[in-house]
């Protein structure tokens, strides 16, 4: 089904980093725990660097024949289409996987990624080229998002379920730092660009720079992932078939009941997720004459304080459970939802407390969210299986969370927008509590 990882499907990379490990250099669990972790930042970082280009240059670059609310909509839409693309990335690049190996799907994937970024980040606007620069946007956009459904590669999940009994709590978070890590650097080159550069210097050239740094990072992201691949640890979960894939409608007709479960469970964290980080900046951007520089600033100490919550959940979880911390952490965020769209609308302190509460009640559930369910996978269809899961939350939970909640608060006010936030609670508690009574009809 698969090939081996010292075939010669191997890239050239892969190859320079199993000759690393041959001479000696072997990796130990920390430096698998970096790998991971640069290779979550990267992805985010991507991410991030898309999203602010979303509400701080696409409205006036490839959306100026409409109004900014308007123009801000349809960014947002083709924002979502890298959620629409990442199943699609699962299913092509799983193939690839199979028949080629987890070497050379990686590869493909990261530079796809990179080049679909470069592209972006040369993109010329609706008044240089008209509509084509729309149609090129959304179709850098959706070939990201199937490069990151290709990139998927198992270790995230994997570092939980090879963790020890006492530990999984703290190794299911590391992953989830490059989040917090992506928004830091993210928020940081914009708020460089749009500090010294003026406004139209910075709509002209100034934004296109952190797409480049985008690109480097990924380079460095592709070796630390293939040097990963090339370890002797990896090749064991291989052929032991942990690290596998299946074919993905198989695993759906398999596995669908866990699948709908590990889909739902994170989503009070996912919807948080941008309504901290991409929505505010929006609704302030569109509604208020504040510095852009400020609100990101802000983001960023934000983000700073997500990334200890994000640790301290590891702590909380070993001692209480994760379970126990996804439940009473989407309780938080339900209570959350009742005040915070009252402080988005309270001016300068109100916008900085919604950021600063926000992003702790994030780091603390996100830093939890990734494989809850991954055990209950059987082990053929594990792999495949968290691969679906991740992809569905994001789509789910994430994927249209920026457009909902501006036409929400556009249409209804920003109380809709609590709402909003309320349903993601509302589908975490349901599927903690589904996985507890599916697990004592597994027992008996």
């Amino acid at each position: 089904m698969s090939a081996s990882l010292s075939t010669p499907n191997t890239t050239g990379l892969e190859r320079d980093a199993q000759r690393l490990n041959a001479d000696g250099h072997g990796v130990r669990p920390g430096e698998i725990a970096i790998g991971v972790i640069i290779g979550r930042t990267s992805e985010f970082f991507d991410f991030f660097v898309y999203a602010l280009a979303s509400v701080l240059v696409f409205p006036s670059l490839v959306f100026p024949f409409v109004d900014p609310v308007t123009g801000t909509a349809y960014s947002f839409l083709l924002f979502s289409l890298a959620f629409v693309g990442r199943p699609i990335g699962t299913m092509l690049f799983t193939y690839i996987d199979a028949h080629y190996g987890k070497g050379v799907k990686l590869t493909i994937a990261l530079f796809l990624l990179g080049g679909a970024t470069i592209a972006i980040a040369l993109l010329p606007g609706y008044r240089d080229i008209g509509a084509a620069s729309i149609w090129l946007l959304g179709g850098f956009r959706l070939a990201q998002g199937i490069a990151l459904g290709g990139a998927w590669d198992g270790m995230p999940s994997l570092l939980t379920l090879n963790a020890p009994d006492d530990r999984k709590g703290w190794y299911a978070m590391i992953p989830q730092l490059g989040a917090p890590l992506g928004l830091i650097v993210a928020c940081s080159l914009f708020a460089y660009f749009a500090a010294i550069l003026t406004s139209e210097d910075f709509l002209t050239w100034g934004w296109r720079y952190p797409f480049f740094v985008a690109l480097a990072i990924n380079v460095v992201a592709l070796f630390a992932r293939l040097r990963l691949v090339a370890t002797p640890e990896f090749r064991r979960l291989f052929e032991s078939r942990e690290l596998q894939p299946s074919p993905p409608f198989e695993a759906l007709r398999s596995e669908w009941r866990t699948i709908i479960l590990g889909s739902l469970a994170p989503l009070a964290s996912f919807a948080l997720f941008h309504l901290v980080t991409v929505f505010p900046l929006s609704w302030v951007r569109l509604t208020t004459n504040e510095s852009v520089v400020r609100f990101l600033v802000i983001e960023t100490v934000g983000a700073v304080l997500c990334l200890a919550a994000v640790a301290i959940s590891g702590l909380l979880a070993d001692r209480f459970g994760r379970r126990s911390l996804l439940g009473v952490s989407a309780v938080l965020i339900g209570a959350f939802s009742g005040f915070a769209p009252q402080l988005l609308a309270a001016g300068p302190f109100g916008e900085a407390a919604y950021l600063i509460m926000g992003f702790v009640l994030l780091g603390l559930a996100f830093g939890q969210s990734s494989g809850a369910v991954n055990s209950r996978f059987s082990q053929y269809h594990r792999y495949t299986g968290a691969a679906i899961v991740a992809n569905s939350a994001w789509f789910f939970g994430a994927g249209f969370a920026p457009l909902v909640a501006l036409l929400l608060a556009k249409n209804l006010g920003l109380w809709a927008v609590g709402l909003y936030l309320l349903s993601g609670v509302a589908c975490t508690l349901g599927a903690l509590a589904a996985n507890k009574e599916w697990g004592t009809k597994a027992a008996n």
